[in-house]
C-alpha cells in the first residue's frame, strides 16, 4: 500500500487528495515563533519536541528525517502538535496509519494547549483522519501523562477506545526534595559510603570539579567533550555513538545550539583535574528536565564516573527552584539511574482507532504484534551473539 503522505501525487486533481495533503504537513511548515509560544503553553511538557530539537532530528539525524505533522489551530493559533510519520516508514507495514516521529529520546507525547486541551486533542485526531489513516500509533507517550488523558477523553466522547500496544515503569527523579535527603533515601548510607570513597580515589588524578554549561558560547565545547566521551566507550565499539554518523552528529549539535539559545538545553561534565572522566547532555522544558544522554571515560570505570556524575546533578536540580522533575528518559530497569532516581511512570505505545468498528484497526494490531515478536526474536539474537 502507497505511503499515506505520497497519496496526494497519486491524483493531484482531486479534491479528495488536495485536502489529504494539507491534513498533514512537513515540520518545516510549522511556524517557528507558533511552535514555541505552544511548547510554552503544553498541557504536558516534552523537551524532545520542542522545536530546536525536533526540526534538527527531522532535518539529518539517521533514520529519523522528514517527519510531518499533524496540527491543530483555534483560529491562528497554533493548539496542538503531533509529529508523526506513517507506518511504512516507520516498520514497512502496508496499512494506513500514522505513527508517532521517535525524536531521539524516549518520549512522543504531543504538545496540546492546557488552555483547549480536548478542543486540540479532538482536531489533532481530526487531522489523522483527514490524511486517510485509519490508526495512530503513538510511541513511548507518558500513560497517566496529561496529554494521553486528553486524548483518551475525546476517545471515549467519540466511544472508540484505545489499546495498550506495550508498557513500562521508568525512573524520575521529585526535585521538589531536598537533595541530600533523596539520596541519602535512595541509596542509604553504606552505599553512600562506598561511592564518597570512590570519589576520593578519584580525587587522586586531580581536584573534582562539576561544570554546568548552558550559555551558547560555552556549550559548543561542551557537547565536543561529550561526543568524544561517548566515542570512546561501548557506543563507540557498536558503532552507535552520535558523532560515528554524519546526520546524527549534524543533528545534535544543531540542536543543542539552538535549545542553547533559549535557555533549555545544558551540558554537565564532571572532571579530575584537566582530565573530563563523564558527561551527560539536560533538556529543560517548562519545570521538567530531561536527561538525554551519559558518557564516560571507561578508563576510570573503577571510580563510577557516571554515577558521580548523575549525585552531583541530583543535587543541582533539587536545587533549582525552576525544575520541578526530571524524567531519566531511560529504559525500565536501569542499572545505573534506577537505583538514584526512585520516582516512578508508566510510558507505552498506544494504537488510537480513529473509527468506530473498523476492522482495519484489527488488522493494524496484528500486525503490530507480529512486528513486536519478531523484533523482540532479534534483539535476544544479537544479545546471544554479542555474549
Amino acid at each position: 500500500m502507497v505511503d499515506i503522505a505520497h497519496q496526494a501525487a497519486i491524483n493531484p486533481a482531486s479534491a479528495k487528495h488536495a485536502a489529504t495533503a494539507r491534513a498533514r504537513v512537513p515540520l518545516t511548515a510549522i511556524e517557528p515563533g507558533q511552535w514555541r509560544t505552544l511548547a510554552q503553553r503544553a498541557i504536558e511538557p516534552n523537551g524532545y519536541y520542542l522545536p530546536g530539537w525536533e526540526l534538527a532530528v527531522s532535518a539529518t539525524a539517521r533514520g529519523r528525517t522528514d517527519a510531518s505533522a499533524l496540527s491543530a489551530y483555534d483560529g491562528s493559533r497554533l493548539i496542538g502538535l503531533m509529529p508523526v510519520i506513517s507506518l511504512w516508514r516507520a516498520w514497512k507495514i502496508p496499512l494506513p496509519a500514522l505513527v508517532s516521529a521517535h525524536p531521539y529520546g524516549t518520549l512522543c507525547s504531543p504538545l496540546i494547549d492546557r488552555d483547549a486541551p480536548i478542543e486540540a486533542a479532538a482536531r489533532l485526531l481530526q487531522q489523522a483522519r483527514a490524511t486517510g489513516a485509519h490508526a495512530l500509533v503513538l510511541n513511548d507517550v507518558a500513560l497517566d501523562g496529561a496529554a494521553m488523558t486528553a486524548l483518551s477523553q475525546v476517545l471515549n466522547r467519540d466511544g472508540l477506545k484505545p489499546r495498550l500496544l506495550n508498557s513500562y515503569i521508568r525512573a524520575s527523579l521529585d526535585a521538589t526534595q531536598d537533595g541530600e535527603t533523596l539520596l541519602r533515601d535512595a541509596l542509604g548510607t553504606k552505599k553512600l559510603k562506598e561511592l564518597r570513597r570512590q570519589r576520593h580515589r578519584l580525587e587522586e588524578h586531580g581536584a573534582i570539579v562539576f561544570d554546568v554549561a548552558r550559555s551558547p558560547d560555552e556549550i559548543g565545547p561542551a557537547l565536543e567533550t561529550f561526543l568524544q566521551l561517548e566515542a570512546s566507550g561501548w557506543k563507540g565499539k557498536r558503532g552507535t555513538a552520535l558523532v560515528q554518523h554524519a546526520g546524527d552528529a549534524t543533528f545534535i549539535r544543531r540542536a543543542v545550539s539552538a535549545l542553547a539559545e533559549t535557555g533549555q538545553c545544558e551540558i554537565v561534565t564532571l572532571r579530575a583535574g584537566a582530565t573530563p572522566v563523564a558527561a551527560g547532555i539536560v533538556l529543560r522544558h517548562q519545570d521538567r528536565a530531561f536527561f538525554f544522554k551519559l558518557g564516560i571515560d571507561e578508563r576510570f570505570a573503577r571510580y563510577s564516573p557516571g554515577v558521580q556524575l548523575t549525585l552531583e546533578l541530583t543535587g543541582r536540580l533539587c536545587a533549582d527552584p525552576a525544575i520541578a522533575s526530571a524524567d531519566s528518559t531511560a529504559s525500565a530497569d536501569h542499572p545505573m539511574i534506577n537505583p538514584i532516581w526512585r520516582g516512578r511512570f508508566a510510558v507505552g505505545d498506544v494504537l488510537i482507532p480513529l473509527r468506530r468498528n473498523d476492522p482495519i484497526v484489527a488488522l493494524v494490531h496484528g500486525a503490530l504484534a507480529a512486528h513486536g515478536i519478531a523484533y523482540a526474536a532479534a534483539r535476544r539474537a544479537v544479545r546471544l551473539l554479542r555474549k
